[in-house]
């Protein structure tokens, strides 16, 4: 493993300690997959961890943005978010197929007792932390 730099904004604890507890220890899981996978992948040596939307979200240099989170109007889930004019989520429909629950072309949703297929998930995170380096390539090199 190499030395990845996390640059985190303060306010993203903040918002990880208002989740409800049985949430946070998931959205905490999906944040750990974004940081295993972006320490797995060469070129990468900074990953600044941010608020867009007030949603916990993940950048770096040549990727696309990931976010996290959880809503009370949908409380038995939560979602990774991907920059819906990318071809990030369409790719993983067609990869993954009945792998993941999509909501259109912006998240991979998932239901709180779901157990989340992990290597596939990782997959679908590494797109989108290498997106402008494989965007051109067909099926982003799945």
């Amino acid at each position: 493993m190499k030395n990845l730099c996390i640059e985190t904004n303060p306010k993203v604890i903040d918002v990880f300690n208002n989740y409800p507890k049985s949430i946070k220890t998931k959205i905490e899981h999906l944040r750990n997959l974004i940081i295993e996978t972006a320490e797995e992948l060469e070129g990468i040596n900074t990953l600044e961890e941010t608020l867009k939307w007030g949603e916990p979200s993940y950048i770096v240099k040549k990727g696309s943005t990931i976010r996290i989170d959880w809503k009370e109007k949908n409380p038995d889930q939560y979602a990774m978010y991907f920059k819906c004019t990318s071809k990030l989520v369409e790719t993983f429909k067609n990869v993954y197929k009945d792998t993941f629950v999509y909501e259109k072309n912006r998240a991979i949703i998932f239901q709180l007792n779901d157990t989340i297929p992990t290597p596939e998930l990782k997959q679908c995170i590494a797109a989108a932390l290498t997106y402008h380096s494989i965007k051109q390539l067909p099926f982003l090199g799945f």
